[in-house]
């Protein structure tokens, strides 16, 4: 994988936040290849959200990407993989035992990987059908469907290092995302916690104060790659653009 140039990172904030004022162009000769993962019928909008900020201007190159196209290792072609918002179980059913397998080497083997929401519950080591790629399980698995609705997100000072200094809280929408807590296995390094969440949804018979502290962002390594997983969704059209973008950025610059 391709280290991204700080130029392109630079670039990418005077994008975000058009008050920085520098003259700095991207290299347009490397953007970060980014595949986004979509099939028929995934009730995802994640690829059409996502297409809209990580354009070329801002660094990067996007490919929607199928089931069948990474069963058959096109992976290969790109620095990251972004599972977004949809499914995470419908997601694994759609990748097959063959396809879980060849994201699990691609990451390994020193890809990016970002976890939108479903994503991030495919990323988990909770489920049978898990990527087992973060040390991480599901809190209050039985309320997954807790609801849907704007919540406030606190980043760690880890967190506004590796995604922004501008702000430490966030408006953030919500939508049935994993409240992400640590695991045990044995197999897989601890992740760090680069954001909490500071309110909550709590419908559908959910119990009040589940949610709040539970983690909304995290990152750890696999292999030789990097994951990073947000529970929240900040690729919605007035969402929190940065966080994802600069999560890309961290998830595909290999040291």
């Amino acid at each position: 994988m391709r280290p991204v140039s700080q130029f392109l990172l630079i670039a990418l904030f005077i994008s975000v936040f058009p008050s920085l004022q520098a003259a700095v162009i991207a290299d347009e000769n490397t953007p970060v290849r980014v595949a986004i993962f979509d099939f028929p019928k995934s009730g995802s909008s994640g690829h059409k959200n996502l297409m809209r900020f990580l354009i070329p201007q801002n660094g990067f190159q996007c490919t929607v990407i199928s089931p069948e196209e990474i069963r058959e290792g096109q992976l290969k072609n790109f620095d990251v993989v972004i599972m977004p918002g949809g499914s995470g179980s419908g997601q694994a059913k759609a990748l097959q035992t063959e396809g879980r397998a060849a994201v699990r080497k691609f990451v390994k083997s020193g890809g990016g990987y970002v976890g939108i929401c479903a994503g991030a519950y495919l990323a988990s080591s909770h489920y049978n059908w898990s990527l087992d790629i973060i040390n991480a399980r599901v809190w209050d698995r039985s309320h997954w469907n807790r609801g849907k609705s704007n919540v406030t997100i606190q980043l760690t000072p880890a967190g506004s290092e590796v995604l922004g200094k501008t702000k430490s809280k966030y408006s953030i929408y919500y939508s049935n995302g994993p409240l992400l807590v640590p695991d045990n296995q044995p197999d897989l390094p601890g992740y760090q916690v680069l954001a909490s969440f500071e309110s909550e949804v709590a419908n559908n018979g959910a119990p009040a104060e589940a949610m709040t502290g539970t983690h909304a962002i995290i990152r750890s390594r696999f292999g030789s790659g990097r994951v990073i997983c947000f529970s929240p969704h900040a690729e919605t059209r007035n969402g929190p653009h940065s966080l994802i973008a600069t999560g890309v950025y961290w998830a595909a610059n290999q040291e």
